[in-house]
């Protein structure tokens, strides 16, 4: 069976470009009669705090989302996270490292079109003595080794896409010096362990998915079937929507709308919907097509919220 998933991150309330998110990938699994899995992605438990997790349960809710499983805390899987760690750590694939965003080395290294810098392996091939006198000044994160070579796929949404980890990424964070696990062994284990066939998420993931690929490699998991990447909410001036755009939160939104007002103005974005009016979640589901979704960006015209 199809299994999808939604997996917030409750730093706070949700804005446009969640529910976006929220409502392409569970109309996409309710198309096909499949099973919807909430995760609340709560890695960082000071960014978010148990109350975001709650009011974020409560906002899906009341705009008319249902899900068959969860929901599942990441706070509350670091032992699994850990397990899967050390098996890496026992095989040789991860080392420590002490570099900042702020060492000059890093700001110096390689960086993508996007702008991503390329880890250059500064501490790849530390000493035991070095890695111990390093430790005397700071702890360090963990990195995973990748190789040079290319991993592939074809998004369902965006079409072909790869990338040389080696070259395009570099050698990446699996766990901070802070003791958090990154996001990125994160949600293989958790996609893994729930079983789940379908991934939709925003086009800013597109480039994580060949590292992703690499760790349900070198882990020995299963990946999802299947990853459709989708365009990005931009505010009416083009900036990408966070959190900090409180006037795209669901915390104002509610204020002037009603929930399947907020439900039609986003499946008119998304091409479901012929136009604004309000409707609900379920109402979608038998207009729901990939083919309608647009693959660019989309602008959020400024008489629509």
């Amino acid at each position: 069976m199809i299994t999808g998933r939604f997996a917030p991150s409750p730093s706070g309330r949700m804005h446009l470009g969640n529910l976006f998110c929220c409502l392409i990938a569970w109309l996409s699994v309710r198309k096909q009669g499949g099973r919807v899995v909430l995760r609340i992605e709560d890695l960082d438990i000071a960014r978010c705090p148990a109350r975001h997790g709650v009011q974020l349960i409560e906002d899906l809710t009341r705009l008319g989302f249902d899900w068959d499983d969860g929901p599942y805390y990441q706070s509350q899987r670091g032992n699994l996270y850990q397990e899967k760690l050390e098996s890496l750590q026992a095989r040789g694939l991860l080392y420590p490292c002490f570099c900042t965003r702020a060492d000059t080395r890093i700001i110096s290294a390689p960086h993508r079109s996007d702008g991503q810098s390329v880890y250059p392996g500064i501490c790849r091939n530390l000493t035991p003595e070095e890695i111990q006198n390093r430790m005397k000044t700071r702890m360090p994160s963990l990195r995973i080794r990748t190789p040079d070579e290319i991993f592939d796929f074809t998004d369902g949404h965006m079409g072909y896409y790869a990338e040389n980890l080696s070259h395009d990424s570099g050698d990446f964070i699996l766990k901070r010096s802070d003791g958090l696990f990154a996001y990125q062994l994160a949600v293989v284990i958790d996609d893994a362990d729930m079983n789940i066939t379908e991934v939709t998420r925003g086009a800013d993931l597109l480039s994580s998915t060949p590292r992703q690929l690499f760790l349900y490699h070198v882990l020995n998991l299963k990946p999802p079937e299947r990853f459709y990447h989708i365009p990005l909410l931009l505010s009416p001036d083009g900036r990408r929507l966070s959190k900090r755009d409180h006037d795209l939160g669901l915390d104002a939104l509610q204020n002037h709308y009603q929930p399947r007002e907020i439900v039609g103005k986003l499946a008119y974005l998304a091409g479901i919907h012929p136009d604004a009016s309000p409707v609900s979640p379920s109402d979608l589901i038998p207009e729901f097509d990939w083919k309608k979704i647009p693959r660019e960006n989309i602008i959020l015209p400024a008489d629509l919220f």
